[in-house]
């Protein structure tokens, strides 16, 4: 494959990917509609068309001017999105779906492709837009993928959990790298071996590469780290990466409660664990980022910018009550 369509590219996942197919040679072009900062403007490597993804006629003439023999569709977000991807890139080499580890409707550890039931999607969940109701969505995506899969069309997944990294809008790894950066007693909700898988994006961009050289049509695959660590650990790494001290200190439901805090107001806080098997993926040749490298790039770009993650997590005031309760019991 030499020609590579990616539909967002300017972002997150979709920049990592631009940068992965031009490391391996790729022609790369990016379909959007152009709301965003194009990182690769000044790059002639790299061409743009400018389209909307919800209209079918924007990627039907995208097909004509670019004639891909890849498609990487990061930004489908409902599954009429992938039925008509599908459709429209059926004579391509291959067509893989951004799909997500939250596309799973069963807790299972770990949660396998070919084993753990996919969510539900009902007709008013697949045209609906809220967070509620987007693991359904992304579940439903993936059947329109194993369904285009059995018409002859090489069309596979890629399900990573939550992703972090360089360029992350969604400040999630951010709230809790400044906490580190900023205090040296961090709390922790609940005992501090809550674990949610993660992925290092630039380990997502590589698996969506290899997924379209190597992989199936018709198959599934989860990415993330290969190696997986507690909310605790996480907050030890990052001071770890940052050469300082901090101070773990856990609260319950209990103690958080005197700062009006509930377990969930904190981002990577997931009650049950999520464990993805990446096995599956592993077995096509791609591997993963050492943890300590993912999370140095990680910190390095998040001290070089202004994100600090303030919307996901519990004011300092209202931890510091909680640590007022701590230090009495």
């Amino acid at each position: 494959m030499d020609d590579a369509l990616v539909i967002g590219g300017t972002r997150f996942i979709g920049r990592h990917l631009v940068e992965e197919l031009l490391e391996h040679d790729y022609d790369v072009t990016i379909c959007n509609r152009g709301t965003h900062e194009n990182p690769f403007a000044d790059d002639d490597r790299v061409a743009r068309v400018e389209g909307d993804r919800t209209n079918e006629a924007a990627l039907e003439a995208a097909a004509m001017t670019v004639e891909p023999d890849a498609v990487f569709d990061c930004v489908a977000y409902q599954p009429r999105d992938v039925r008509a991807a599908t459709r429209i890139f059926d004579d391509c080499e291959a067509y893989v779906y951004v799909s997500s580890g939250s596309a799973y409707g069963r807790e299972e550890i770990p949660k396998r492709e070919d084993e753990t039931p996919l969510e539900p999607c009902t007709a008013d969940q697949a045209t609906d837009d809220s967070s509620e109701t987007y693991g359904n969505r992304k579940a439903e995506g993936d059947r329109a993928v194993f369904a285009a899969a059995e018409q002859g069309v090489n069309a596979m997944s890629v399900r990573p959990p939550v992703v972090y990294g360089p360029h992350d809008y969604t400040e999630r790894l951010d709230w809790w790298i400044d906490r580190v950066n900023r205090f040296d007693r961090v709390v922790v909700p609940g005992d501090g071996t809550n674990v949610w898988h993660r992925a290092y994006v630039e380990d997502v961009a590589s698996a969506l590469r290899v997924v379209a050289e190597r992989g199936e049509a018709g198959e599934a695959y989860n990415a993330g780290d290969r190696r997986l660590v507690t909310l605790a650990e996480l907050v030890e790494l990052i001071a770890d990466t940052l050469g300082t001290d901090v101070e773990v200190v856990t609260a319950g439901p209990r103690e958080l409660a005197a700062g009006g805090i509930e377990l969930e107001d904190y981002a990577l806080y997931r009650d049950y664990p999520h464990v993805l098997s990446t096995a599956k993926l592993a077995a096509l040749g791609w591997e993963s980022t050492p943890l300590a490298e993912a999370m140095e790039r990680s910190v390095d770009a998040h001290l070089e910018s202004d994100r600090d993650g303030s919307e996901h997590g519990p004011d300092r005031d209202a931890e510091e009550r909680v640590l007022g309760i701590l230090d009495t019991v």
